[in-house]
């Protein structure tokens, strides 16, 4: 959601908001972070909100932070997905946690900026953020804030939160650093000045949790500091000051208050079972309500419609020309949401590589303007993908009622990374569902509806939202109560050709030409979107017309028209009141088309509490007098013949024999990181079994960080998994099998030594060659090859098939071409390289992304990084490359030159081959 706009609507005329960042936080108390601006002046303004930020009505102002000239931005490292980042000041700082991912890279970058500006300032222009004071007197007035702040030039002071948990939220705030003070949150109040004794002593931990996490906060060498404390969720303490054996000044002050914390939020009692069961350490228990209230929905919940609104568009990279009320405003009554879908929103190159594009506040624009007149809606979220953008809108009196948001993209361009085709997803609870959302592009061409196939279970694999219990394993889109997809799937019309379509399009003929519909036959072959459906189609072809007009493409390449956008959904109390194009928009080659869905939506109704309550007391009797039990089907497991990124699954079945449910989880080995190797993964890793049997598969997938030792043989497919039953016993599964040695994976000086393919080479023969590079070391061959030959053969076969082949290197290619060509490499036969020119290239790749050591070896990094804007000291680095190295990166680079005198026909051009190679040819 765009909390931007709920900030915005506290702030004065003059005053505008920015950004808005998270603050990563597992409580029911949110945080946000919003960059505020007035007169070239700039200031962080912390806010809480206990529930979505629709309206400023939604958050509080709890703090507010000016930014001056000796501000600083300090990036530290990454823990449990979130972003560890230190705003300094001289002797203070504040350490928050944002949310990973490139929205806190965009907001760090905004206050980078804000700073910038003020570095430059003579000592007698410094910013005085006179129109902060309206916020201070609001704030003294109220007697919201308790301390009193401190006159400028005072002990500066550190508010520090944490939780207990491991997803913790440290928060620091300065009592004071420049004119004006900052105002603190209202849940600060002041402690006395205390010295702490000295943390390095090796005395073991103390039985009063309060003490004990006292002594996990201090950090030695600190200076003196006042100490302030909250009181709302945790506790937290300053640095500690002198070192003295005397005890602490204020200690059992500082520990009363904080056992009064405790007890003011604690309400432990049978009267508040609810918020009891709802703890982590509560899961089994959490989880059995879960099921039986499923199973008892239909008695405590009534089903109520809403309608929704679904919208994609294709425009085809162009910008907003007409109203887009004909298409968003086409009900007679206003939709109570609102989710628009657009595919090539920016066509530009840049698109490609940067994450602003102006056409996307343009066409958010043109929605926000034609959206129904008889509603009022607010943003809830836009997520883009270079340009496939997706955009939710709701009624205002329904946004209280939406919670776990979430918003997820994938690419599925040439390994992944390229955002041109792909998917961006959105996924909410309203009331008791929960709804999944998909925009997506799929690949182009007629012939390519395998690849097409590809990109959707891809999507549908590799497209995962984190929940807000960070134990629990992420949720697929397939794992909602309603999935609603859109978007330009690229299906087309097979086996005809455009004159007898447009011949049966005259006739209007539309059974006979769905028929040839490449979507309807996958479907109908349970090849994708198995359990989706999809309305009648009795509207024209959205693809391909003269843009501009309503004429069927009349290009050289007269496309075969098609209905290349299309809306489906997967799930129960769905009916469909309209599905239609929109002929009278004409900005793209596409037309738009929507479909207004009518949902039921399920809402508790007053029997849940008695409901609940009966649950509780029936499990509490339960409990007592049972204990989980569960059988497993087989406790070895081999994979034969394991192969480089070829996928291997080995199913375990856990029947529950006990009377009650049970809760498994796979734990870690001692002295182990994880709970198995990392070739290896149960999915799930943790479960619960109310009754019957559970399937676990354990799978095997061998890929570049894990190959290389297994090449070599300093490790193998063997290890011991142990299953853990909650409250039961353990149990032991043992992992065997053997792994087929690759080039892939192989070092360059390992293979410029192999003259037969690697599998015709026993274990000890490659471990032996892997050892040639040691100092005491004999060569296996006298005369290595210049360059590895299965480079040689994928770069050949590429040099004479494929310079001039179109959208080189950024189409991918077919997963079962790739195997095909790596047994072809790996074993020699057959002689010449199967599969498309995408598919080789793609395996080349792989190839090179794969290498142990890169082309340019490790040891050299920070030489290229020194050298890289001279070209004379960059050949330097060449010719410090080991000679095989050497070869390799001069192959490589004579190939590339080859590739870009036809960028005519194939598209390359040097920033399109830099982004692929920068994490192949030359860095990892």
């Amino acid at each position: 959601m765009d909390q931007s706009v709920a900030i915005q609507e506290t702030l004065s005329k003059d005053e505008n908001c920015i950004i808005v960042s998270f603050v990563a936080c597992t409580k029911r108390v949110f945080r946000l972070l919003g960059l505020v601006e007035c007169t070239k002046e700039h200031a962080l303004f912390v806010f809480t909100h206990r529930r979505m930020a629709i309206t400023g009505e939604d958050v509080t102002l709890d703090g507010i932070i000016p930014i001056s000239s000796d501000f600083a931005v300090v990036e530290g490292t990454n823990v449990f997905h979130s972003a560890v980042v230190r705003l300094n000041l001289h002797d203070w700082e504040l350490e928050v946690r944002l949310p990973f991912g490139s929205h806190t890279r965009l907001f760090l970058s905004e206050v980078n900026r804000a700073w910038s500006g003020k570095t430059y300032f003579s000592p007698g222009e410094e910013p005085k953020f006179e129109w902060l004071q309206k916020y201070r007197k609001a704030n003294k007035d109220q007697s919201v804030v308790k301390q009193t702040l401190a006159p400028l030039g005072s002990t500066s002071a550190k508010i520090s939160q944490h939780k207990k948990t491991g997803n913790n939220l440290f928060l620091s705030l300065p009592s004071t650093f420049l004119s004006p003070a900052p105002i603190l949150p209202s849940y600060v109040h002041t402690l006395p000045r205390v010295d702490l004794e000295q943390t390095t002593s090796s005395r073991p931990p103390h039985p009063d949790p309060l003490i004990r996490l006292q002594s996990l906060c201090l950090t030695k060498g600190a200076k003196q500091s006042r100490s302030i404390a909250i009181s709302v969720e945790s506790f937290c303490f300053v640095r500690p000051g002198r070192q003295s054996k005397a005890k602490p000044e204020g200690w059992e002050e500082l520990k009363r208050e904080g056992r009064d914390d405790l007890v003011r939020n604690s309400s432990h009692m049978a009267s508040n079972k609810a918020t009891m069961l709802a703890m982590p350490q509560f899961g089994l228990r959490d989880n059995l309500i879960r099921c039986e209230l499923l199973k008892n929905e239909d008695i405590y919940t009534y089903l109520e419609n809403f309608s929704f609104f679904l919208g994609s568009y294709n425009v085809n990279g162009q910008t907003p020309k007409e109203s887009l009320r004909l298409w968003l405003s086409s009900t007679s009554t206003p939709p109570d949401m609102y989710f628009v879908g657009f595919q090539e929103l920016d066509l530009s190159k840049e698109a490609f590589f940067f994450t602003d594009t102006p056409k996307e506040t343009e066409w958010l624009r043109a929605v926000s303007e034609s959206l129904h007149p008889d509603a009022k809606y607010a943003l809830v979220k836009l997520v883009r993908l270079v340009g496939i953008m997706l955009l939710f809108y709701v009624k205002k009196e329904h946004a209280e009622h939406i919670s776990e948001l979430e918003a997820e993209n994938v690419g599925t361009g040439i390994m992944g990374r390229m955002g041109n085709k792909g998917a961006v997803a959105i996924r909410f609870r309203f009331h008791n569902s929960d709804i999944c959302v998909v925009n997506s592009h799929l690949a182009a061409h007629t012939e390519e509806y395998e690849r097409r196939n590809q990109d959707y279970k891809d999507i549908c694999s590799r497209l995962l939202f984190r929940q807000n219990d960070p134990t629990l394993a992420p949720l697929s889109i397939l794992r909602h109560n309603l999935v609603l997809w859109l978007g330009d799937l690229n299906y087309r019309l097979s086996d005809l050709d455009v004159d007898r379509v447009k011949e049966l399009l005259v006739k209007k003929d539309f059974e006979t030409l769905q028929s040839y519909d490449q979507l309807k036959r996958q479907i109908d072959e349970e090849a994708v979107f198995v359990g989706f459906e999809e309305g009648d189609i009795d509207f024209l072809p959205t693809y391909k017309y003269d843009t501009g007009s309503d004429q069927w493409d009349t290009s050289e390449k007269c496309r075969v028209p098609a209905w290349c956008d299309r809306i489906l959904w997967r799930g129960k109390n769905v009916r469909q009141l309209h599905y239609q194009s929109h002929m009278g928009l004409r900005t793209s080659d596409h037309k738009p088309v929507s479909s207004l869905l009518e949902i039921g939506v399920r809402i508790n109704h007053y029997s849940y509490k008695k409901m609940f309550e009966e649950i509780v007391r029936s499990l509490d009797k339960m409990e007592n007098e049972c204990i989980p039990s569960v059988t497993l089907s087989r406790r070895e497991f081999n994979f034969k013949d394991v192969k480089f990124m070829q996928h291997q699954a080995e199913t375990l079945t856990l029947y529950n024999d006990g009377q009650v449910p049970c809760q498994f989880e796979f734990i870690q080995k001692l002295d182990e990181p994880t709970y198995c190797k990392p070739w290896l993964t149960a999915n799930p890793p943790k479960g619960f079994i109310a009754q019957g049997d559970a399937d676990i598969d354990l799978e095997v997938f061998v890929n570049r960080s894990t190959a290389a030792d297994l090449n070599t043989g300093h490790q193998q497919i063997e290890d011991i998994l142990v299953l853990h039953l909650e409250r039961g016993k353990d149990f032991f599964l043992s992992v065997s099998g053997n792994y087929l040695p690759s080039c892939f994976g192989s070092s360059i000086q390992t293979m410029c030594q192999l003259r037969d393919p690697i599998q015709d080479m026993s274990l000890e023969s490659i471990q032996a060659l892997t050892s040639s590079g040691d100092e005491n070391s004999t060569l296996i061959i006298d005369k290595p090859l210049d360059i590895p030959k299965e480079l040689w053969q994928m770069v050949d076969h590429l040099y004479r098939n494929a310079t001039k082949q179109a959208e080189l290197f950024q189409q991918p290619g077919l997963r079962s071409e790739f195997q095909e060509i790596r047994d072809c490499l790996d074993t020699g036969m057959p002689d010449s390289l199967p599969g498309s020119n995408h598919s080789v290239a793609e395996a080349l790749l792989l190839f090179l992304d794969a290498l142990p050591e890169p082309v340019v070896p490790f040891s050299l990094y920070q030489q290229c990084l020194e050298c890289c804007s001279n070209p004379s000291q960059c050949k330097k680095v060449v010719s410090c490359l080991p000679q095989c190295h050497k070869n390799v990166f001069n192959y490589l680079a004579a190939f590339l030159r080859e590739l870009l005198k036809h960028s005519a026909y194939n598209s390359l051009d040097v920033n399109i081959l830099g982004e692929l190679n920068k994490g192949t040819l030359v860095l990892h």
